[in-house]
């Protein structure tokens, strides 16, 4: 039974109307909304101005230590103004153990030419063996840190103005340990550099006075040509 209150033809036409307006305005009666791709929309910063769309900072890679410049020093700078050495005198102790504080109690008990006693070692400088000192050990003893004249020489000039380096061990019988020639060598060339040293400048104790020392098995050669190089730090088991 028709219903004469409604009108088809005026309700289709519109319902057709209705279609034209949206399909004029680019929407569509019946197609889904279309949204650009991302590359389309252009780049708005946010009202803070802050830009959303940059990735965050990294923070700083603290795992790897940046590089550093070491400048080489020398090692065994003397707390007083130093002396000007002319000379570097090699000894041994002649006995297979020893250290500075024996060596210091066997020296304390000497007297010079004149009948007075000795102030205790006469050496700048005593290298370990591992019997009595660690092996390859550099010591400094008061009279570096004083730079005060040896008693190791035997001849006035060379303990005034030569730097005495003994070396613990009785090298007529045994060679140096490879520790001990690594630290005399080590020793003798911040001297040289130091000092403005020459290879002809360190000498054996047997060239000053008749005496075996420092040993017929101990490199000489080898140690007075060492490289004046300067050194990292000193082992040093006492303050003096």
């Amino acid at each position: 039974m028709q219903r004469p209150w409604i009108n088809r033809p005026t309700t289709v036409a519109a319902s057709a109307a209705a279609c034209a307006l949206l399909a004029a305005l680019g929407i569509g009666c019946f197609q889904p909304q279309r949204v650009p791709p991302p590359g389309a929309i252009p780049y708005q910063p946010d009202a803070s101005g802050e830009d959303l769309f940059s990735p965050p900072p990294t923070a700083p890679d603290f795992s790897v230590a940046p590089p550093q410049t070491v400048v080489p020093t020398f090692a065994w700078t003397p707390p007083v103004p130093a002396h000007a050495w002319k000379y570097i005198v090699l000894h041994h102790t002649a006995s297979e153990t020893g250290s500075v504080d024996s060596i210091h109690e066997t020296h304390l008990k000497r007297t010079d030419s004149e009948g007075n006693n000795w102030r205790g070692i006469g050496y700048h400088f005593v290298i370990g063996n591992g019997n009595g000192m660690p092996d390859g050990a550099i010591e400094p003893t008061f009279r570096w840190d004083d730079q005060s004249s040896g008693a190791h020489a035997g001849v006035g000039e060379y303990n005034r103005d030569g730097i005495g380096v003994c070396l613990v061990g009785n090298f007529e019988e045994t060679e140096p340990t490879p520790a001990q020639i690594e630290a005399v060598k080590r020793l003798v060339g911040a001297l040289k550099s130091e000092y403005g040293l020459g290879s002809a400048q360190v000498l054996r104790h047997g060239e000053l006075k008749a005496t075996a020392c420092p040993g017929r098995l101990f490199p000489h050669e080898e140690v007075a040509a060492s490289p004046p190089t300067l050194s990292a730090g000193p082992w040093r088991i006492r303050g003096w």
